[in-house]
């Protein structure tokens, strides 16, 4: 005989009880809940419900989430991560106080400087055995490179280091402003992509020059939001979203990001994920600023796939007019 289950039509012997179903299709019973016909069979009653032909039968269990932000994946040349927020490792107190930051914000992509090892001092503590390779995405950024010629360098030897082939690209123009120099950034894109590496660019909120970057092979491209670690938050959210509408890969705030309201806000714009470190690490409890970021990159991205409402000058009725006393 043939009856509906979960939706697809089945074909099963005559006589089949529920329970019988249940074994058929390797279902335990104990944290299932089934409908028969549009009435709950309860559990007791399992083996003694025999099904008949054109019966209709819906079989669920209990699953994480309550949203389809749980298949909302940030993916980077082919990676998927289920966080849109990255976090760096520097300005923390030490290490443990990283390792427990990073836990609280969610992060999957950590970022990392790549620095000289101190030879007078073998036994100091390495980043590495607190922040887990295996579990999270190394990514070396060249922070501190004011050539082209240095954040190549730096690429390389992390490569060669940690076998890392993601890495940011971050060359900046000068120590005051650390604004990034453009025409350097562009020459090492051009190199290291040439060169095997996945390079996300930081850059300054220009469209011309994030286009310039997708066209040259960036697997993301890195505006900022404001000046490094200045706190300021999105100055420009006209130029990103310009930047968002002809974009073909993944647009990642970066720098400037100093609460969870900033965080939120580049969501909002669109923006694939925000990428921060003195947002949480200058913060007076670092762990605590970490959750409230992972929380304002999940509530700005849902904000956006929901569709805010239009902005108007005047005021509109929540409730019809039609019906109201006096009129």
């Amino acid at each position: 005989m043939k009856m509906v289950v979960n939706g697809e039509e089945k074909e099963i012997p005559d006589g089949l009880t529920v329970e019988g179903l249940l074994n058929q299709l390797n279902i335990g019973k104990e944290r299932v809940a089934v409908e028969l016909n549009l009435d709950i069979v309860p559990k007791g009653r399992f083996g003694d419900t025999i099904l008949k032909d054109g019966d209709r039968i819906e079989i669920v269990s209990f699953v994480g989430g309550g949203s389809d932000m749980l298949n909302d994946k940030l993916i980077i040349a082919g990676r998927e991560y289920a966080s849109r927020l990255l976090v760096g490792t520097g300005k923390y107190k030490d290490f443990e106080e990283t390792k427990r930051a990073i836990e609280a914000s969610g992060a999957e992509i950590v970022t990392v400087a790549v620095r000289r090892v101190n030879i007078t001092k073998k036994d100091e503590p390495n980043l590495l055995d607190y922040i887990d390779p295996k579990k999270y995405t190394i990514l070396p950024n060249t922070a501190g490179c004011y050539t082209a010629e240095d954040a190549i360098r730096t690429c390389r030897l992390a490569r060669e280091g940690g076998g890392w082939d993601m890495v940011k690209l971050e060359v900046l123009g000068d120590q005051k402003t650390l604004f990034p120099d453009i025409p350097a950034t562009l020459e090492a894109a051009k190199v290291l992509v040439k060169e095997g590496f996945i390079v996300m660019a930081y850059t300054n909120d220009d469209p011309i020059t994030a286009k310039r970057l997708e066209e040259m092979g960036c697997a993301s491209v890195m505006p900022l939001g404001a000046p490094i670690g200045s706190g300021l938050g999105i100055r420009n959210p006209y130029n990103i979203m310009i930047i968002l509408e002809n974009a073909k890969v993944p647009i990642l705030v970066d720098a400037g990001v100093g609460t969870a309201s900033d965080a939120a806000i580049a969501m909002e714009l669109g923006c694939d994920g925000v990428l921060m470190n003195t947002g949480i690490a200058g913060a007076k409890n670092p762990v605590l600023m970490a959750s409230a970021m992972k929380k304002a990159v999940e509530a700005g991205r849902e904000a956006f796939l929901a569709g805010r409402i239009p902005k108007k000058l005047y005021a509109t009725a929540s409730s019809p007019i039609e019906g109201v006393i006096g009129t």
